[in-house]
Protein backbone atom coordinates (compact mmCIF):
# COMPACT_ATOMS: atom_id res chain seq x y z
CA UNK A 1 0.00 0.00 0.00
CA UNK A 2 1.27 3.66 -0.98
CA UNK A 3 2.21 6.11 2.01
CA UNK A 4 0.60 9.45 2.16
CA UNK A 5 1.64 12.68 3.59
CA UNK A 6 -0.57 14.59 5.84
CA UNK A 7 -1.48 16.84 3.08
CA UNK A 8 -3.47 13.98 0.96
CA UNK A 9 -6.93 15.52 2.05
CA UNK A 10 -6.24 18.81 0.39
CA UNK A 11 -5.23 17.40 -2.61
CA UNK A 12 -8.75 16.57 -4.49
CA UNK A 13 -9.90 20.24 -3.79
CA UNK A 14 -6.92 21.43 -5.72
CA UNK A 15 -7.45 19.22 -8.64
CA UNK A 16 -4.32 16.96 -8.08
CA UNK A 17 -3.35 14.33 -10.79
CA UNK A 18 -2.00 11.88 -8.23
CA UNK A 19 1.22 9.34 -8.94
CA UNK A 20 3.40 6.71 -7.13
CA UNK A 21 6.63 7.52 -6.39
CA UNK A 22 9.26 6.51 -4.22
CA UNK A 23 6.14 4.03 -2.10
CA UNK A 24 4.18 7.33 -2.21
CA UNK A 25 0.94 8.64 -3.58
CA UNK A 26 2.00 11.96 -4.42
CA UNK A 27 0.53 14.72 -6.61
CA UNK A 28 2.47 14.94 -9.79
CA UNK A 29 0.39 18.36 -10.72
CA UNK A 30 -2.24 20.16 -9.83
CA UNK A 31 -3.23 22.80 -12.94
CA UNK A 32 -0.31 21.85 -15.25
CA UNK A 33 3.45 21.22 -15.04
CA UNK A 34 4.71 24.12 -17.15
CA UNK A 35 1.97 26.79 -15.63
CA UNK A 36 3.65 25.48 -12.36
CA UNK A 37 7.35 25.60 -13.51
CA UNK A 38 6.43 28.96 -14.53
CA UNK A 39 4.66 29.83 -11.57
CA UNK A 40 7.72 29.45 -9.35
CA UNK A 41 10.23 31.19 -12.33
CA UNK A 42 8.48 34.04 -11.83
CA UNK A 43 6.19 34.54 -8.66
CA UNK A 44 5.96 31.64 -6.15
CA UNK A 45 4.59 28.07 -6.25
CA UNK A 46 4.19 25.94 -2.90
CA UNK A 47 4.99 22.34 -2.78
CA UNK A 48 4.48 19.69 -0.74
CA UNK A 49 7.83 17.12 0.78
CA UNK A 50 6.28 15.55 3.26
CA UNK A 51 7.48 12.44 1.81
CA UNK A 52 11.18 13.45 2.76
CA UNK A 53 12.83 11.21 5.42
CA UNK A 54 13.96 13.31 8.73
CA UNK A 55 16.43 11.99 10.94
CA UNK A 56 17.57 13.27 14.76
CA UNK A 57 21.19 12.84 15.78
CA UNK A 58 21.62 13.74 18.77
CA UNK A 59 23.84 13.01 21.90
CA UNK A 60 27.22 13.19 22.77
CA UNK A 61 29.96 12.12 20.00
CA UNK A 62 27.05 13.57 17.39
CA UNK A 63 29.77 15.47 15.26
CA UNK A 64 32.33 12.27 15.19
CA UNK A 65 29.73 10.06 14.11
CA UNK A 66 28.46 12.42 11.58
CA UNK A 67 31.94 13.27 10.10
CA UNK A 68 32.30 9.43 10.06
CA UNK A 69 30.08 9.16 7.75
CA UNK A 70 29.79 12.47 5.41
CA UNK A 71 31.29 13.59 2.47
CA UNK A 72 31.59 17.42 3.52
CA UNK A 73 32.85 18.65 6.89
CA UNK A 74 30.73 18.62 9.02
CA UNK A 75 32.92 20.46 11.44
CA UNK A 76 31.80 23.70 9.31
CA UNK A 77 28.29 23.71 10.57
CA UNK A 78 27.15 26.40 13.62
CA UNK A 79 23.57 25.94 14.78
CA UNK A 80 21.41 27.27 12.61
CA UNK A 81 23.52 26.60 9.35
CA UNK A 82 22.72 23.72 6.89
CA UNK A 83 24.84 21.83 4.80
CA UNK A 84 24.83 19.63 1.53
CA UNK A 85 26.44 16.43 2.16
CA UNK A 86 26.26 12.78 0.78
CA UNK A 87 26.94 9.32 2.50
CA UNK A 88 29.26 7.07 0.14
CA UNK A 89 29.89 3.28 0.53
CA UNK A 90 33.57 1.64 0.54
CA UNK A 91 33.51 2.25 -2.80
CA UNK A 92 32.97 6.06 -3.61
CA UNK A 93 29.36 5.25 -4.65
CA UNK A 94 26.60 7.38 -3.17
CA UNK A 95 24.32 5.99 -0.04
CA UNK A 96 22.34 8.93 -0.65
CA UNK A 97 22.25 12.70 -0.71
CA UNK A 98 20.63 15.30 1.86
CA UNK A 99 20.86 18.23 3.64
CA UNK A 100 22.26 18.24 7.90
CA UNK A 101 20.69 21.24 10.07
CA UNK A 102 22.78 21.87 13.46
CA UNK A 103 19.96 22.72 15.92
CA UNK A 104 22.47 23.12 18.86
CA UNK A 105 25.94 21.39 19.96
CA UNK A 106 25.23 17.41 19.63
CA UNK A 107 21.62 17.74 17.93
CA UNK A 108 21.37 17.80 14.36
CA UNK A 109 18.98 16.91 11.97
CA UNK A 110 19.27 14.70 8.52
CA UNK A 111 16.73 15.18 5.73
CA UNK A 112 17.04 12.10 3.41
CA UNK A 113 14.93 11.45 0.04
CA UNK A 114 11.98 9.45 0.53
CA UNK A 115 12.74 6.43 -1.15
CA UNK A 116 16.10 6.15 1.15
CA UNK A 117 14.99 7.06 4.47
CA UNK A 118 14.84 3.38 5.67
CA UNK A 119 17.46 2.44 3.96
CA UNK A 120 19.97 5.64 5.40
CA UNK A 121 18.41 4.90 9.29
CA UNK A 122 19.98 0.97 8.26
CA UNK A 123 23.09 2.61 7.00
CA UNK A 124 23.46 5.44 9.76
CA UNK A 125 22.12 2.61 12.98
CA UNK A 126 25.20 -0.41 11.37
CA UNK A 127 27.97 2.63 12.07
CA UNK A 128 26.77 3.88 14.53
CA UNK A 129 29.84 2.74 17.43
CA UNK A 130 29.44 6.38 19.39
CA UNK A 131 26.45 5.37 20.50
CA UNK A 132 24.56 7.94 19.61
CA UNK A 133 20.76 9.07 19.88
CA UNK A 134 19.10 8.02 16.60
CA UNK A 135 15.43 8.66 15.59
CA UNK A 136 13.35 8.66 12.63
CA UNK A 137 10.60 11.17 12.55
CA UNK A 138 9.61 11.49 9.21
CA UNK A 139 6.02 10.06 10.05
CA UNK A 140 5.70 12.71 12.59
CA UNK A 141 7.18 15.54 10.51
CA UNK A 142 5.03 17.44 7.43
CA UNK A 143 7.62 19.63 5.19
CA UNK A 144 6.27 22.14 2.77
CA UNK A 145 8.89 24.30 0.22
CA UNK A 146 7.80 27.71 -1.20
CA UNK A 147 10.00 28.76 -3.58
CA UNK A 148 10.19 31.70 -6.05
CA UNK A 149 11.16 35.53 -6.11
CA UNK A 150 7.69 36.22 -4.27
CA UNK A 151 8.39 33.52 -1.75
CA UNK A 152 9.73 36.23 0.93
CA UNK A 153 7.15 38.36 0.74
CA UNK A 154 4.47 36.24 0.44
CA UNK A 155 6.05 33.99 3.67
CA UNK A 156 6.61 37.18 5.84
CA UNK A 157 3.01 38.24 5.74
CA UNK A 158 2.52 34.94 8.13
CA UNK A 159 5.49 35.84 10.66
CA UNK A 160 6.61 38.12 12.49
CA UNK A 161 10.25 36.93 12.33
CA UNK A 162 12.48 38.65 9.90
CA UNK A 163 12.70 36.64 7.18
CA UNK A 164 15.46 38.47 5.49
CA UNK A 165 17.96 38.01 8.14
CA UNK A 166 18.34 34.33 6.95
CA UNK A 167 20.87 33.79 4.19
CA UNK A 168 21.03 30.68 1.78
CA UNK A 169 21.47 27.37 3.78
CA UNK A 170 20.31 29.13 7.31
CA UNK A 171 17.65 28.38 9.66
CA UNK A 172 15.36 29.42 12.48
CA UNK A 173 13.53 26.94 14.32
CA UNK A 174 10.41 27.55 16.73
CA UNK A 175 9.31 30.31 14.36
CA UNK A 176 5.49 30.91 14.59
CA UNK A 177 4.11 31.27 10.81
CA UNK A 178 0.30 31.60 11.29
CA UNK A 179 0.10 30.33 14.28
CA UNK A 180 1.92 27.14 13.42
CA UNK A 181 5.29 26.41 15.20
CA UNK A 182 7.66 25.59 12.11
CA UNK A 183 11.27 25.53 11.37
CA UNK A 184 12.06 27.77 8.40
CA UNK A 185 15.40 27.22 6.61
CA UNK A 186 16.19 29.55 3.54
CA UNK A 187 17.31 26.18 1.27
CA UNK A 188 15.35 24.63 -1.79
CA UNK A 189 15.38 22.05 -5.11
CA UNK A 190 14.30 24.52 -7.63
CA UNK A 191 17.14 26.93 -8.28
CA UNK A 192 15.52 29.79 -6.93
CA UNK A 193 15.01 31.69 -3.61
CA UNK A 194 12.61 30.37 -1.09
CA UNK A 195 11.87 28.25 2.33
CA UNK A 196 11.64 24.59 3.45
CA UNK A 197 9.20 24.68 6.47
CA UNK A 198 9.40 21.65 8.75
CA UNK A 199 6.22 21.39 11.08
CA UNK A 200 4.58 18.69 13.22
CA UNK A 201 2.07 16.48 10.88
CA UNK A 202 -1.01 17.76 12.18
CA UNK A 203 -0.34 21.23 11.44
CA UNK A 204 0.90 20.74 7.82
CA UNK A 205 -3.09 21.59 5.82
CA UNK A 206 -3.43 24.62 8.59
CA UNK A 207 0.12 25.69 7.21
CA UNK A 208 -0.67 24.97 3.31
CA UNK A 209 -3.79 26.50 3.34
CA UNK A 210 -2.61 30.06 5.48
CA UNK A 211 0.12 29.98 2.43
CA UNK A 212 -1.86 29.63 -0.21
CA UNK A 213 -4.05 32.48 0.85
CA UNK A 214 -1.24 34.98 1.78
CA UNK A 215 -0.25 34.15 -1.51
CA UNK A 216 -3.26 34.54 -3.76
CA UNK A 217 -2.72 38.10 -4.65
CA UNK A 218 0.97 37.07 -5.87
CA UNK A 219 -0.19 34.31 -7.93
CA UNK A 220 1.15 31.65 -5.74
CA UNK A 221 0.33 28.41 -7.40
CA UNK A 222 0.16 24.76 -5.54
CA UNK A 223 2.68 22.78 -7.37
CA UNK A 224 3.51 19.08 -8.11
CA UNK A 225 6.76 16.61 -8.38
CA UNK A 226 6.49 16.92 -12.15
CA UNK A 227 7.20 20.67 -11.74
CA UNK A 228 9.72 19.95 -8.86
CA UNK A 229 11.64 17.82 -11.39
CA UNK A 230 11.07 20.38 -14.46
CA UNK A 231 12.75 22.88 -12.06
CA UNK A 232 15.51 20.80 -9.83
CA UNK A 233 16.35 19.36 -13.80
CA UNK A 234 17.12 23.02 -15.48
CA UNK A 235 19.22 24.26 -12.25
CA UNK A 236 21.80 21.27 -12.46
CA UNK A 237 20.44 19.67 -9.15
CA UNK A 238 20.55 15.92 -9.08
CA UNK A 239 17.85 13.27 -8.53
CA UNK A 240 18.54 10.45 -6.36
CA UNK A 241 18.50 7.25 -8.65
CA UNK A 242 19.21 8.88 -11.70
CA UNK A 243 22.35 11.40 -11.41
CA UNK A 244 23.26 9.55 -8.16
CA UNK A 245 23.53 5.88 -7.15
CA UNK A 246 25.34 2.96 -5.29
CA UNK A 247 27.26 3.17 -8.34
CA UNK A 248 27.55 6.76 -9.26
CA UNK A 249 30.14 8.63 -7.09
CA UNK A 250 29.54 12.19 -6.33
CA UNK A 251 32.34 13.58 -8.39
CA UNK A 252 31.02 11.72 -11.30
CA UNK A 253 28.38 13.60 -10.57
CA UNK A 254 29.93 16.82 -10.47
CA UNK A 255 29.70 17.50 -6.82
CA UNK A 256 33.14 17.84 -5.63
CA UNK A 257 32.68 20.94 -3.64
CA UNK A 258 30.66 18.75 -1.37
CA UNK A 259 33.21 15.87 -0.62
CA UNK A 260 36.64 17.14 1.68
CA UNK A 261 39.16 14.10 0.20
CA UNK A 262 41.41 15.98 2.82
CA UNK A 263 39.61 15.67 5.80
CA UNK A 264 41.31 14.99 9.19
CA UNK A 265 38.48 12.73 10.53
CA UNK A 266 38.55 9.78 8.10
CA UNK A 267 35.03 9.36 6.22
CA UNK A 268 33.55 6.06 4.63
CA UNK A 269 34.06 6.02 0.55
CA UNK A 270 37.01 8.54 1.56
CA UNK A 271 40.12 6.63 0.20
CA UNK A 272 38.01 5.48 -2.65
CA UNK A 273 36.87 9.06 -3.76
CA UNK A 274 40.84 10.45 -3.14
CA UNK A 275 41.96 8.27 -5.72
CA UNK A 276 39.38 8.74 -8.44
CA UNK A 277 39.55 13.01 -7.62
CA UNK A 278 43.72 12.08 -8.34
CA UNK A 279 43.26 10.09 -11.36
CA UNK A 280 39.99 11.98 -12.59
CA UNK A 281 36.45 10.29 -12.54
CA UNK A 282 35.87 7.79 -15.49
CA UNK A 283 32.60 9.17 -15.95
CA UNK A 284 31.53 12.63 -15.71
CA UNK A 285 27.37 14.37 -15.80
CA UNK A 286 27.61 16.85 -18.90
CA UNK A 287 24.53 18.89 -20.29
CA UNK A 288 23.19 17.80 -23.76
CA UNK A 289 21.23 20.31 -26.12
CA UNK A 290 19.40 18.64 -29.08
CA UNK A 291 20.32 19.53 -32.86
CA UNK A 292 18.16 17.11 -34.18
CA UNK A 293 14.39 17.14 -33.58
CA UNK A 294 13.64 14.86 -30.12
CA UNK A 295 13.72 14.68 -26.49
CA UNK A 296 16.75 12.48 -24.86
CA UNK A 297 15.25 10.81 -21.63
CA UNK A 298 16.19 8.64 -18.87
CA UNK A 299 17.94 5.92 -20.04
CA UNK A 300 18.32 6.73 -23.71
CA UNK A 301 22.19 5.31 -24.65
CA UNK A 302 24.83 8.54 -25.84
CA UNK A 303 26.98 7.47 -28.65
CA UNK A 304 29.84 9.61 -29.60
CA UNK A 305 32.24 8.58 -32.97
CA UNK A 306 30.34 5.42 -33.11
CA UNK A 307 31.17 4.51 -29.68
CA UNK A 308 28.41 4.43 -26.86
CA UNK A 309 29.57 6.52 -24.14
CA UNK A 310 27.04 7.01 -21.57
CA UNK A 311 23.53 7.05 -20.62
CA UNK A 312 20.94 10.17 -20.40
CA UNK A 313 19.90 10.33 -16.78
CA UNK A 314 17.10 12.88 -17.05
CA UNK A 315 15.72 14.80 -19.83
CA UNK A 316 13.08 16.91 -21.12
CA UNK A 317 11.95 19.63 -23.15
CA UNK A 318 12.63 22.86 -20.42
CA UNK A 319 9.93 24.97 -19.93
CA UNK A 320 11.90 28.04 -19.14
CA UNK A 321 14.55 27.66 -22.19
CA UNK A 322 12.08 25.84 -24.87
CA UNK A 323 15.11 23.60 -25.82
CA UNK A 324 15.15 19.45 -25.77
CA UNK A 325 18.16 19.45 -23.13
CA UNK A 326 19.41 16.44 -20.85
CA UNK A 327 21.71 15.69 -18.54
CA UNK A 328 24.03 12.53 -19.46
CA UNK A 329 26.88 10.36 -17.40
CA UNK A 330 29.13 9.91 -20.19
CA UNK A 331 33.17 9.26 -20.28
CA UNK A 332 35.44 11.30 -19.09
CA UNK A 333 37.12 11.17 -22.58
CA UNK A 334 33.95 12.15 -24.56
CA UNK A 335 32.52 14.93 -21.94
CA UNK A 336 34.17 17.88 -23.57
CA UNK A 337 31.94 20.99 -23.99
CA UNK A 338 31.20 21.44 -27.65
CA UNK A 339 31.74 18.17 -28.86
CA UNK A 340 28.79 16.14 -31.05
CA UNK A 341 27.23 13.17 -30.09
CA UNK A 342 24.23 11.45 -30.44
CA UNK A 343 21.00 9.71 -28.75
CA UNK A 344 19.71 6.75 -29.59
CA UNK A 345 15.70 8.56 -29.48
CA UNK A 346 13.82 4.99 -30.44
CA UNK A 347 15.91 3.24 -32.21
CA UNK A 348 17.45 6.80 -34.18
CA UNK A 349 20.73 8.29 -33.40
CA UNK A 350 19.90 11.78 -33.40
CA UNK A 351 22.58 14.62 -33.08
CA UNK A 352 23.28 16.81 -29.67
CA UNK A 353 26.06 18.74 -28.56
CA UNK A 354 27.54 18.91 -25.03
CA UNK A 355 26.98 22.03 -23.30
CA UNK A 356 27.66 24.04 -20.20
CA UNK A 357 25.75 23.98 -17.49
CA UNK A 358 23.46 24.22 -15.29
CA UNK A 359 21.01 24.84 -17.92
CA UNK A 360 19.17 27.88 -15.17
CA UNK A 361 20.70 30.08 -13.00
CA UNK A 362 18.38 33.12 -11.24
CA UNK A 363 19.81 36.72 -11.84
CA UNK A 364 19.16 38.00 -8.70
Amino acid sequence: MLKRTPLFSVYARHGAKMIEFGGWEMPVQFSSIKEEHEAVRTHAGLFDVSHMGEIIVRGRGSLAFLQKLMTNDVAKLRPGRAQYTLMCNENGGTVDDLLIYQKAEDDYLLVVNAANTEKDFAWLSEHNDEGVELQDVSAETAQLALQGPAAERVLQRLTDFDLSTLRPFSFADGVEVSGVKALVSRTGYTGEDGFELYCQAKDAVALWDAILTAGAEDGVLPCGLGARDTLRFEACLPLYGQELSESISPLEAGLGFAVKTEKATPFIGQAALKRQKEAGPPRRLVGIEMIDKGIPRQGYRVFAGGEEVGVVTTGTQSPTLKKNIGLALVKADAAAVGREIEVDIRGRRLKANIVPTPFYKRTK
